[in-house]
């Protein structure tokens, strides 16, 4: 298993999450882009491809931040 990709507060879209892949992940790995909150718990995973996100310690975040 892979480390989690860690995020600031900034890191994060106006709803409060990220996509999955990234904009820089290569084409061979891509997957359909998948919406992951990460305001509400302040992690959460890919269902595709098992990518951990986790905010910082320290961030705390709100959806609309």
């Amino acid at each position: 298993m892979s480390q989690p990709i860690t995020l600031k507060v900034t890191d994060l879209n106006s709803l409060g999450g990220v996509h999955c892949p990234s904009p820089n992940t290569p084409s061979w790995s891509s997957h359909p882009k998948v919406f992951i909150d990460i305001a509400k718990h302040g992690h959460g995973s890919c269902h595709y491809c098992g990518a951990v996100y986790q905010l910082a310690a320290g961030e705390t975040a709100h959806a609309g931040h």
